[in-house]
């Protein structure tokens, strides 16, 4: 007698690629965890550091995260003083940038980050791990494009 499997295939897109973030989220949480940081938050430091000088609304947009989302996940890296912002006329034309205590922290963050993708690119396999970021991109990449299409938002039913 076998022993019962541990992942059991999943019905549905969305169920499989959660089951998914959640495990490698942890992965990485714990990694993390001696700098301080969680994934989500290294995420933002490695956006901001591409995008330097970027809206909180198009970081939003590029992470494809809710502005509340966004906002409560932005509130402590600029408590810490690793992230700071700097306001235009307009208040929504804010733009976001590292600070030089966020750029050590990123630096520190980077080295846990490294050994880890080496180790999940090590166990995917190389060619497993290309395909593996290319098909995310052409997910979200799809999920994305189909906001414009009106059959993608749900239907409201009227007061």
């Amino acid at each position: 007698m076998s022993a019962p499997r541990l992942i059991v295939p999943l019905p549905c897109l969305c169920a499989n690629l959660r089951r998914a973030a959640r495990a490698v989220t942890q992965v990485y949480d714990r990694a993390l965890r001696p700098v301080g940081l969680r994934a989500t938050q290294l995420t933002l430091l490695q956006a901001l550091e591409r995008g330097e000088g970027i809206t909180p609304s198009r970081l939003g947009v590029q992470l494809a995260i809710d502005a509340t989302t966004l906002s409560r996940t932005l509130r402590p890296l600029q408590r810490r003083g690793w992230i700071a912002s700097a306001s235009a006329t307009d208040r929504r034309k804010r733009r976001l940038h590292l600070t030089l205590a966020g750029r050590r922290q990123l630096a520190r963050a980077q080295k846990e980050w490294k050994r880890i993708q080496v180790r999940l690119r090590k166990r995917l396999g190389r060619g497993e791990w290309k395909r593996m970021m290319v098909a995310l991109e052409r997910v979200t990449s799809a999920v994305l494009d189909g906001r414009s299409d009106p059959r993608y938002h749900s239907r409201r039913r009227k007061p």
